[in-house]
């Protein structure tokens, strides 16, 4: 995982929590959760939609950033949310949940339907699952990415960084479906109006590019962030209103059975 810096992550905070907000609109009002786990919580700046839609519940923020979950705690003064540093990959819950949401993280879990399912298990009856990844592997701002860092002289410092990250929806219905979860899957391509000089570079030095550009020594990483943002201002150029960058992500709001009296 790649060490993140919560300064660079909110600095399109507007931008980065409207999913998670979208993703909260459709969780049905049938599901009225005690216990909420925010899987990839970062800063925690999200936290308070939590508690502004279920004003009784606990929760707990999970993230895997030291940076992220210091941030989250330093700003925390709600005696009923919690943060835990751990990584998904090996986390157990040590309870169950009425909800388990993740926005923006699964795309970095390895193995993340398998990680997914296990985790599924802690969702109680009734209960729910809400997901958002990206979904723009295809985009121009992670071909180029990946291209421009697999050749010389970047190559031997970022191989094994560039397999695909994100979901379909498809592969999260059926995830959820072939368990026997109630499923509403869907993609949404914002078209994301972004202020400022090389707004997408910022943008995905944030995200998506932090593995390559921590991965490249000085002076490289100078030299390859000079010739990304070239090709980045080439794909996607500067309006008088701003740099429009498409962003496709996947969203998933799964259902658990409720369980049926013996």
């Amino acid at each position: 995982m790649p060490q993140w810096n919560p300064e660079s992550y909110l600095a399109f905070a507007d931008h980065r929590s409207r999913p998670y907000a979208e993703l909260l609109q459709r969780v049905p009002p049938t599901v009225t959760p005690h216990r909420i786990a925010d899987l990839g919580c970062g800063p925690g700046h999200l936290s308070a939609l939590l508690r502004n839609r279920w004003a009784d519940a606990t929760i707990l923020g999970v993230d895997s950033s030291t940076e992220m979950i210091h941030r989250a705690e330093s700003d925390n003064a709600d005696p009923r949310i919690r943060y835990a540093l751990a990584d998904l990959t090996a986390w157990t819950p040590g309870e169950s949940y009425e909800m388990i949401i993740s926005n923006a993280t699964f795309q970095w879990v390895p193995n993340d339907l398998a990680v997914i399912a296990r985790l599924s298990e802690y969702v109680t009856p009734g209960g729910c699952f809400a997901i958002s990844v990206p979904n723009n592997f295809s985009a121009p701002s992670h071909q180029l990415l990946h291209e421009i860092s697999a050749r010389p002289p970047y190559a031997e410092h970022t191989t094994g960084l560039h397999n695909a990250r994100g979901r379909d929806p498809q592969s999260l219905l059926a995830q959820f479906a072939d368990a026997g979860w109630e499923v509403d899957a869907w993609t949404t391509v914002y078209q994301q109006i972004l202020p400022g000089e090389d707004p997408v570079l910022r943008w995905i030095s944030g995200t998506g590019a932090r593995p390559i550009l921590q991965a490249l020594p000085e002076p490289l990483r100078t030299e390859f962030t000079t010739e990304y943002a070239a090709a980045l201002r080439d794909a996607y150029p500067q309006r008088p209103y701003g740099t429009v960058l498409p962003f496709e992500r996947t969203f998933c709001v799964a259902l658990r059975p409720q369980a049926v009296a013996g």
